[in-house]
């Protein structure tokens, strides 16, 4: 059995060559920042610091230019500005959400990863789980959570027009989204897979991710 349909956060472990590469390319213009990419390939708590600095943040809202980044390099630099301006210091959690953007950018991945359920709608979901087995069940969860924090995350505007014609208001996947992400934190497969906290972290900030945010334009290849 596999995690690989799950979100995981290991964005940070999956940064590329030309990550590291346009970190030491950006920081090398201000002489006081230099860093080497000994130091960003073999101290995490200094590659973390780095990640932190506003010279890439910079660079990466407001360079000219198509960024020669990865996408999960991408979001986790503007997930960690988002974050950090709510108050939310955790690169773990920092992490997930990053992964979370880094997948559901591609439409084809907002559907549930469970065979013969293609479908977009929280209400299917929910009612899959009444004969899933215990690992569908954690998957069907993990989407649902995943969607509702994406939605409410991105889409607050497009909820809030919505649910004046009746659709389910922004509590309504505020609310889904941390129930799943409970459930999901005391789930088998997250204690065996290790996902327990960053569920348990997931579901107690979730009130206080920032909403409606809006993603640069920016290309990156």
């Amino acid at each position: 059995m596999s995690v690989n349909p799950m979100i995981q956060p290991n964005c940070r472990a999956r940064f590329t060559g030309e990550d590291f590469d346009f970190v030491v390319r950006t920081l090398a213009k201000s002489p006081g920042n230099k860093v080497s990419l000994v130091e960003l390939l073999t101290d995490i708590e200094t590659r973390d610091q780095i990640l932190d600095h506003d010279g890439l943040v910079r660079a990466v809202l407001e360079g000219p230019g198509t960024l020669t980044i990865s996408p999960q390099f991408y979001f986790y630099i503007l997930a960690r500005l988002v974050l950090r301006r709510a108050g939310i210091d955790d690169r773990t959690l920092t992490d997930y959400v990053a992964s979370l953007l880094e997948k559901f950018s591609q439409m084809r991945q907002m559907r549930a990863p469970v065979q013969n359920l293609e479908t977009l709608y929280l209400s299917d979901l929910l009612l899959a789980l009444k004969n899933a087995s215990s690992y569908q069940t954690f998957l069907i969860r993990a989407h649902i959570g995943n969607y509702a924090l994406f939605i409410s995350g991105i889409f607050y505007e497009s909820i809030e027009s919505r649910r004046q014609r009746g659709a389910p208001s922004f509590s309504f996947y505020e609310d889904m989204g941390r129930s799943s992400f409970h459930a999901l934190a005391t789930h088998d497969v997250s204690r065996r897979y290790e996902l327990s906290g960053p569920f348990r972290e997931v579901s107690g900030s979730l009130s206080r991710v920032p909403s409606g945010v809006k993603l640069p334009d920016r290309r990156v290849c």
